[in-house]
């Protein structure tokens, strides 16, 4: 009888660790879009959203389809576009990624928060990985 209840509460034990693990973990980058406008005459839109980026997180190369334009909130924020040399921007400095340059991004040993302008190509993903 006890070897019965402790191999139930073994096997319950160990279901609730499975299930606290296939628990999806946070993004480490989070992007609250809050406006969209379309330019008109084009096809591209204006974005306008918050990014918050865990603290020691990189992104990993990517590129956008169009400019990207960020001011730093809180935090620094460590950015490295492709062929330029890296650049750690502080609180208050902004920055302007060319249209489809590669590049990293990502937070230093504090999270990072910044304010977003994308003007990119209609109905495109916001970012898209290096191949």
């Amino acid at each position: 009888m006890f070897k019965c209840i402790g191999l139930c509460t073994a096997l319950i034990t160990f279901g609730m660790v499975l299930a606290l693990h296939a628990q999806p973990q946070p993004s480490p980058i989070k992007r609250t879009i809050l406006q969209r406008a379309d330019v008109p005459g084009t096809n591209l839109e204006i974005i306008y959203a918050t990014v918050e980026i865990a603290a020691g997180f990189k992104a990993g190369r990517h590129n956008h389809p169009g400019v990207a334009m960020g001011q730093v909130v809180e935090g620094d924020f460590w950015l490295h576009v492709d062929g330029q040399p890296e650049q750690i921007l502080h609180a208050g400095e902004s920055v302007t990624v060319p249209d489809r340059a590669m590049h990293n991004e990502g937070a230093m040993d504090k999270p990072v928060k910044l304010n977003a302008v994308y003007v990119v190509e209609k109905g495109q993903p916001l970012a898209s990985p290096a191949p």
